[in-house]
C-alpha cells in the first residue's frame, strides 16, 4: 500500500475527556484515521470503534506511545483548576509537567508531531494560574525538538460532558449568544463546538511541513477550509 493510501496513525493521550472521547467518536468509519489510545484506565468505546488502547500508569506511558508506531501525538491532557483542589502544583503536575513527559516520549519513539489542546488566554503573565501554566506548557514544547508542534486555542468547547455543573451548562446555552460581540482582540475567545476542534485535529494531522505553529479560534476554521476538513 503506498503511502498516500495508509491511514495516519495517531497516538492519543486525553482519551477519557472531553476532547479525547469526541475524537474517538469522529474516527469511527474513516479510512484515512487509526486512532491509537494511550490511558491509565479502561472506557468504553462507541459501537465501530476499531481502535487499539494502550493502559498503563503514566509512569509506563514512554512505552506505550513508543509501541503505538504512530507518525502524529494528539495531546488533549488537562484537568480543571476545581479538581485540582485549587492548587497550581497539582493542576502544573497534569497540564504542563505530564503533556511534557509524553512530548519527550514522543520524539523518543520518532513521533515527529504533535498537536496539544490548550486554551485561549494562555498568558505567562496572566494573574489567573491556569493560564499562567498553560502558556508555561506552550513555551516549554516549543523547546523539545519536534519537527512540527500544532498549538490549539480554544475558547469555551461546547460539547456533552459527563460531568458539567449548573454554571457550565450556562455557559453553553450563553456561548452562541455572546460569540458574535467578541470582535477584534477578544474574537479568540469565542466558543467553538468540539467537533469542529476535532475536525481541525484532523486536518492538522496531514500537514507535512514542519514548524511551530498556534491556532486561535479564527485559524482552526480556518485550516478547516483550507483543508476540506
Amino acid at each position: 500500500m503506498s503511502d498516500h493510501l495508509k491511514p495516519r496513525r495517531l497516538c492519543l493521550v486525553g482519551a477519557t475527556g472531553l476532547v479525547g472521547r469526541g475524537l474517538i467518536e469522529a474516527a469511527v468509519g474513516r479510512g484515512d484515521i487509526r486512532v491509537i489510545g494511550v490511558a491509565r484506565r479502561e472506557m468504553a468505546l462507541p459501537h465501530g470503534a476499531r481502535m487499539e488502547m494502550l493502559l498503563a500508569d503514566p509512569a509506563g506511558w514512554p512505552d506505550a506511545i513508543a509501541a503505538a508506531n504512530a507518525s502524529v501525538m494528539v495531546c488533549a491532557l488537562g484537568t480543571t483548576w476545581r479538581k485540582a483542589g485549587r492548587d497550581e502544583a497539582a493542576f502544573r503536575a497534569v497540564d504542563r509537567d505530564l503533556v511534557l513527559s509524553c512530548a519527550h516520549a514522543a520524539k523518543a519513539a520518532g513521533i515527529g508531531h504533535m498537536i496539544v489542546v490548550s486554551t485561549a488566554g494562555a498568558n505567562r503573565a496572566s494573574r489567573h494560574p491556569y493560564l499562567r501554566v498553560k502558556a508555561e506548557m506552550e513555551d516549554a514544547l516549543m523547546r523539545v525538538g519536534l519537527k512540527r508542534i500544532d498549538i490549539l486555542r480554544p475558547g469555551l468547547l461546547r460539547g456533552r460532558r459527563r460531568e458539567r455543573r449548573p454554571a457550565e451548562r450556562l455557559a453553553m446555552h450563553l456561548g452562541p449568544l455572546i460569540d458574535p460581540f467578541l470582535m477584534g482582540g477578544l474574537r479568540q475567545y469565542r466558543s467553538i463546538r468540539v467537533d469542529t476542534l476535532i475536525q481541525s485535529i484532523f486536518a492538522l494531522a496531514r500537514e507535512k511541513a514542519g514548524g511551530r505553529f498556534v491556532h486561535d479560534h479564527d485559524a482552526m476554521h480556518y485550516v478547516i477550509r483550507r483543508t476540506g476538513g
